[in-house]
């Protein structure tokens, strides 16, 4: 049992995800396997990102307990994982990251704030100070569709838009296929590293009332640099079983590009927050089955609370 949590191997210094469908996971020394008709093949878990369960996956409690002894997101997902279903926990306890997070995304002054670091860090461009938060949308609408037409003339490749049926999976348009497979797989990354560092998934800041919201917006800023060519490159080439091709290219995108190293300083980059120092300075739980104070902080006896609120 660990007691520390700060010996966890960090996300950052993962370089990879991995999508398994049809096939059994159990636990192989200190790593796991997967087994299928074909045979058995042992997988290192200390620097896997993210394990995505896809239809037909059966996994041990053992496989489970030593993904998350290393500090591996484990998501539960339908077929191409386009569907998202079911997570597990991240490599943290504290709750310090959340809760700033919660206190940016509650006032509306503070939130703008956040989405203009994200425009900015997006498309290195400043921002009109009287800007609202529906106009900063917009506008970064029209930034994102002018790039996808701009990638999809480079490729050779005809884009009549971002369209698709979750529920008829098959009739979208390849383009639209290739992109949603892309853009699964980096969602998964963007949410390894989003709970790892202790953040909420489910608080946005751009997109709202999602469990996924975080995640929408993070992913957002790598996927005109990353995913977009990727997939588009893929459907230019005419490659067949397109999925499996552009998941292949997205995790050696991911490893080449050390993309970990990158999210996890963004998240708090954008929070107005330096990484390094708030990973080290964030308080680490011992005992997760210990109860905490009434007021989890001990600055905030009820004496001390009362002479915050009169100003003391």
């Amino acid at each position: 049992m660990l007691k520390d949590l700060h010996i966890l191997p960090k996300v950052r210094d993962s370089i990879s995800q991995l999508y398994v469908e049809h096939a059994r996971i159990d636990r192989h020394e200190n790593a796991i396997a997967l087994h299928d008709a074909s045979g058995s093949v042992p997988v290192p878990v200390a620097s896997l990102a993210v394990l995505m369960l896809g239809p037909g996956t059966d996994i041990t409690q053992a496989a489970i307990r030593v993904l998350a002894e290393n500090n591996c997101l484990v998501i539960w997902c339908g077929e191409e994982n386009v569907r998202f279903y079911a997570s597990g926990t991240g490599g943290t306890r504290s709750s310090t990251a959340m809760l700033r997070q919660a206190w940016l995304a509650s006032d509306e002054r503070r939130r703008l704030g956040v989405v203009r670091r994200m425009y900015q860090m997006r498309f290195a461009e400043e921002l009109d100070p009287q800007l609202t938060l529906e106009q900063v949308r917009g506008l970064e609408g029209m930034r994102v569709r002018a790039a996808y037409e701009r990638l999809a003339r480079e490729c050779g490749i005809e884009w009549k838009g971002r369209s698709y049926d979750r529920g008829n999976w098959r009739a979208t348009d390849i383009p639209n296929r290739a992109l949603s497979v892309a853009n699964s797989c980096l969602y998964g990354v963007c949410h390894a590293a989003i709970l790892s560092v202790g953040l909420s998934p489910a608080i946005g800041f751009i997109h709202t009332g999602k469990q996924l919201s975080f995640v929408y917006d993070v992913a957002d800023l790598y996927k005109v640099e990353v995913t977009v060519p990727i997939a588009f490159r893929a459907v230019s080439e005419g490659v067949k079983n397109l999925e499996r091709e552009v998941r292949v290219r997205c995790r050696e995108a991911f490893r080449e590009r050390r993309l970990l190293t990158r999210i996890v300083p963004d998240l708090f980059a954008v929070m107005g927050e330096d990484s390094r120092a708030a990973e080290e300075t964030a308080p680490v739980d011992e005992d997760a089955a210990v109860p905490a104070d009434w007021w989890g902080d001990e600055r905030m006896r009820l004496g001390e609370a009362d002479a915050v609120e009169e100003g003391r």
